[in-house]
Order: structure tokens, then sequence, then C-alpha cells
């Protein structure tokens, strides 16, 4: 019996070492055969190589940007004009101009309604607050023709609380000669949202200005005469006897010897085609030829009213020493209140006790090294630990000293 169990045991255990084996094996086998497909696709081949190799090197900066010519230069003549008008806003919902205080609102809405036929009797006032008195304002864009739609600028010009919900009443949009070449008219749209109640006020964004979306129909054109000679004049954004040479070049390149010439460093004359067609197209050409720009000149650009200071790469250092403290005014005012002695007639007074606090924090000096590029002008500016306001005078004193070679421009 004992002998009947085990050899049942041997046939029940041998069929499962033989499973476990080839199914083993049988694993092994796929992951080897997968891992060699892998290695062996071509879509890998960059992942190899990354392997195999190295990191390249990053290539090196390019030696100057390049842009296209619509970028740096437009056609003189060519250029938008600007147009004025004024309106009424009607529909407020209560936040219009006090005619009291704007008696030109009433006075503009009475003409408004003498046009429309209603006549108001001698001697009336009318309280409107569901009005204001607006300026609107557009750009009259080149080559734009009748029927064409404009954006428009809508701004109060009296005491309007809010111009939200409010609709322009047509408004004629005047040039500089006095001639309507647009009107206005539409719904505005304004960003912002307040409200008040009880003294206080909540508002977010500016509410008394907005603007009509296409809310302005161009009446007239206004004749371009730049594409009608033999030639045009290119004017650069920025006077540079580098960048008009590399404009001329690539128009050269292009289109030809002789066909571009610089005038100075801003002015550009370009010789046109016969016909209209062509011309259309030689300067679509034009405007998309690329330039290689030169190193622009040294500039530091401050702002005073906001403390922002902007330095380009042409920055450059010489060594120097600077020594910047701090000066802090400080005064307190503390209200006291004076009583008199009893029965001696006095009356209470309120007084105040004024302190004044002066602290000066010294500087200590500052060797600042030379440096040739942007990186190490920022380093030698952060070490001396200046707030963007104290950066103001250190730059101007840099400049005066010789230290800082470059053109200050304050805005």
């Amino acid at each position: 019996m004992a002998l009947l169990q085990r050899s049942s045991f041997k046939s029940l255990r041998s069929p499962w070492r033989l499973t476990f084996n080839s199914t083993l094996w049988t694993a092994v086998l796929a992951v080897a055969a997968c891992v060699m497909l892998a290695l062996a696709a071509p879509g890998n081949a960059a992942v190899r190589a990354s392997v195999a190799q190295p990191p390249a090197s990053p290539a090196p900066p390019a030696a100057g940007a390049t842009v296209r010519i619509k970028e740096l230069a437009a056609v003189q003549g060519v250029r938008s004009n600007a147009l004025v008008g004024y309106g009424l806003v009607v529909g407020l919902d209560g936040t219009g101009d006090q005619t009291t205080q704007n008696p030109f609102t009433g006075q503009s809405m009475t003409a408004l309604l003498q046009q429309m036929g209603v006549t108001m009797p001698p001697g009336a006032s009318m309280q409107l607050r569901n009005v204001a008195a607006v300026m609107v304002t557009t750009q009259l864009p080149p080559f734009a023709q009748p029927g064409q739609t404009l954006d428009v600028v809508v701004s109060s010009i009296g005491n309007a609380k809010s111009l939200r919900g409010g609709t322009l009443i047509t408004t004629p949009l005047k040039g500089a000669d006095g001639q309507v070449y647009a009107l206005a008219q539409g719904n505005l749209i304004v960003g912002g949202a307040g409200a008040s109640a009880n003294g206080s006020k909540v508002q977010i964004n500016h509410l008394s200005a907005g603007r009509v979306p296409e809310g302005a129909s161009v009446e007239r054109a206004v004749p371009t005469a730049a594409l009608q000679g033999a030639s045009l004049q290119l004017g650069l954004q920025a006077a540079d006897y580098a960048t008009a040479r590399s404009v001329v070049d690539a128009i050269n390149k292009a289109k030809g010897a002789d066909t571009a010439a610089a005038v100075d460093g801003r002015t550009i004359t370009v010789r046109l085609p016969g016909s209209a067609q062509d011309r259309v197209a030689f300067l679509a050409d034009i405007e998309n030829l690329p330039v290689s720009l030169a190193t622009p000149a040294a500039r530091v650009v401050i702002n005073a009213r906001t403390g922002s200071v902007v330095v380009n790469e042409s920055v450059t250092l010489g060594p120097c020493a600077v020594a910047h403290g701090s000066l802090t005014v400080t005064i307190s005012t503390t209200p006291m209140v004076s009583q008199p002695n009893p029965l001696s007639q006095g009356q209470t007074v309120q007084a105040d006790k004024s302190d004044i606090a002066i602290n000066q924090q010294p500087g200590a000096l500052i060797q600042m090294p030379a440096g040739a590029r942007l990186t190490d002008v920022v380093k030698a500016l952060n070490t001396l630990g200046a707030t963007p306001m104290d950066l103001l005078a250190i730059l101007q004193a840099m400049k005066s000293a010789g230290a800082l070679r470059a053109e200050i421009e304050v805005l």
C-alpha cells in the first residue's frame, strides 16, 4: 500500500516539474527575442547612438539675429490716420454725467433732440442720469475703403461713474482736415465692474472707457500716392547705418544690382516695376527677405517712475569702486490730550507730539571688476545689493565716472 502511494506521488510530481521548466524557458526566449528586435529596429538607432556615444556639446549661438525687412522698415507714406469725434452714450443705469456740473451734456442732448424734431420749452432743465458725453477715437488704416468696419475706443469726458451697458449714438469721426471719414455707433464693451452703497465702493478695472468692436464704418477713403511713382522709400524704425546697409544688400541680392540704395542711416530708395500688379508682388517679396542684424549700440533704459532698469547685451563695465548707503528718515506723530488744572477755567485741548529719527546705514566700498558680457555686468550689479530705485542713481554716477560704457535713456 505504501509502495503504491509513493509511486502515485512520483507520477503526479514528474509532470508538474516538466511543465514548469518548459514554461520558464518559453518566457526567457520570448524576452530575449523582444530585446533583439528592439535593438535591430531602425527607429531606435538614435537611442543606441545616444547610449553608445557621449552627449554632443550645444551649438554656438548665432552671430546676429535674423529678421524680416517688414519688422525693420515700412514704406514711407503708407500709414494710418487718427480719427476723433464727440458723441453721447445713452442707456446707462444711473451712472451718467451730472448735468448741473457738466452743462455741455445737456446742451448736446438738446441739440440732438432738435435734430429729431423734439423742441424743449425755453428755460427747461433736463436732469439726465443715463447720458454721458464721450470722445470717440480710432485709427483709419492705409488703403481702407468705404464700407469697411473699424474698432473704436469710447472715453468719458464728464463725471460719469460708469459706461457699462451704454450705447453710443451715431458719431461722425473726423480727421485732421475736418472731413468726416467714418461713422461710429454701437453697444459698448467695458472690461470692468463696480458697485457702491452707503459710502462703500468696490470697483474692478476702469469703468469710464470702453470699446465698440467693429463699431465704425468707413465713409471716405484716403488716397495713397506712395506706390504711384517710379520708386519708393523705405523708412527704418531706428536709424542705424549697419542695418541700412544690410537691407540694401538683401534687396539687391534678391532683385538685382542697383535696385535699392541707402540715402542715409534711416531712408532707403527702392526702384519699382512698371505695372501695379508687379509692384504688389515686388513689395511682398521684399518684406519677407531675411536680414542679419548687427550688434546694437550699448544702451541702458531707465524708467524713473516705476524703477525699471533694462540693459542690452552690448553694455560693458570698466573697473570701478562703488560705495552706497541708505538714509532713512522716520517721522511719527502721537496725539496727546492736555487737561487744565481743577478750577482753573481752562479748556482741554489736543496736541500732537512728533518724533523724528534719522537712520543712516554705512555703505562699504565694493570693487566692481570689468565686465565684457551681459552676465558679467549683471553679476557685478548684483554684488551691490541695491534696490532698483537706488540702481538708477548708481548707474548715472558710474556713467559720469566713465565706468559704464553705454548710453543712458531715461523714460
